[in-house]
C-alpha cells in the first residue's frame, strides 16, 4: 500500500454556538470561524502517523466545497499530509454527491487505503463513508477506536451500542474515525510554514465527471425549544409522582 486519501470538511467551529437565520433558511454562517471537522482532524492524524510507522508512503488531504476550504487543506498539509486536492464548488454538496465525487478521485489517485472522520459536526449525516464504499464497492469499517495495518490488511477496533468489536478488512478500504481513536497533534509554525510549499490541486466536480446538484431540499430550519426551569420536590414519593404524571418516563 502506497497511499492513503483522507477526506477533510471545513466547518464552522465547534467552540462557536450557532444562530439560525431569521427566516429560518438555515444556519447563520457568515462572519463566522471555520476550522477542520474535528473527526476528520483525527483522520488526518491517524493517516500521519501510519506513514510514520512506514506503513504508507503517501498521505493526500481533500477537501469538497468553497474556495476558503484551502485554508482546511493546508491545516491537514501541516499535520503531515504530503499533498492536497480541493474539488471546488459554490453549491451545498450534499452527502451523496460528496461520495460520488470521492469516488472520481479514489479512481484517480488509486489509493490503498481511504480514511475519514465518522460524521461531520454540521450535519450529523454520517453518511459519505458507507456511501463511498458502497459506490466503490470496497469493505468498510466504520466508528474505528484503533487501527492496525499490516500487509494486504487492516484490523480495525469499532466502537459498537454492545461495546467494542474488532474486525480485519482487506485493502483498499474506508475506514471512518471515532473520538478514542487518537488526539491530534498541535500545528507548530514551522510546520505551516512548510505547508505553504506543498502541491494543492486545484479540481471541478466536472473534471471528475461528478453532478453536485442538491437532490434535497430544506424546508425549515429552528432552534430547538428552550427548557422550561426545573422544580424542587420535598420527597422521594412527590418525584416519583411527578415522573409518573407529570412526565409520564415510568
Amino acid at each position: 500500500m502506497t497511499k492513503v486519501l483522507v477526506p477533510v470538511k471545513r466547518v464552522v467551529d465547534k467552540d462557536i454556538k450557532v444562530r439560525v437565520k431569521s427566516d429560518n433558511s438555515g444556519v447563520d454562517i457568515a462572519n463566522v470561524k471555520h476550522s477542520m471537522n474535528p473527526f476528520d482532524e483525527i483522520a488526518i492524524e491517524e493517516a500521519v502517523r501510519l506513514k510514520e510507522k512506514g506503513a504508507v508512503t503517501e498521505v493526500i488531504a481533500v477537501s469538497i466545497g468553497v474556495p476558503q476550504a484551502q485554508e482546511t487543506l493546508r491545516t491537514a498539509l501541516a499535520i503531515g499530509a504530503d499533498r492536497a486536492i480541493l474539488v471546488e464548488t459554490s453549491e451545498e454538496v450534499q452527502p451523496l454527491a460528496v461520495a460520488k465525487v470521492l469516488k472520481a478521485l479514489v479512481d484517480k489517485e488509486q489509493p490503498g487505503l481511504i480514511i475519514m472522520g465518522k460524521q461531520a459536526i454540521d450535519d450529523d449525516a454520517n453518511q459519505v463513508g458507507q456511501s463511498l464504499a458502497a459506490l466503490a464497492d470496497l469493505p468498510q469499517a466504520t466508528f474505528a477506536s484503533k487501527v492496525e495495518v499490516a500487509g494486504d490488511k487492516a484490523t480495525v477496533t469499532r466502537e459498537v451500542d454492545s461495546g467494542l468489536e474488532t474486525i480485519t478488512v482487506s485493502l483498499p478500504a474506508v475506514i471512518t474515525t471515532d473520538l478514542r481513536l487518537n488526539e491530534p497533534r498541535y500545528v507548530t509554525l514551522p510546520n505551516i510554514m512548510k505547508a505553504k510549499k506543498k502541491p494543492l490541486e486545484n479540481l471541478k466536480p466536472e473534471d471528475l465527471g461528478v453532478d453536485v446538484t442538491p437532490r434535497l431540499k430544506t424546508l425549515k430550519v429552528s432552534e430547538p425549544p428552550k427548557r422550561s426551569a426545573g422544580v424542587k420536590v420535598p420527597d422521594v414519593a412527590a418525584l416519583v409522582d411527578k415522573l409518573k404524571n407529570e412526565a409520564k418516563v415510568i
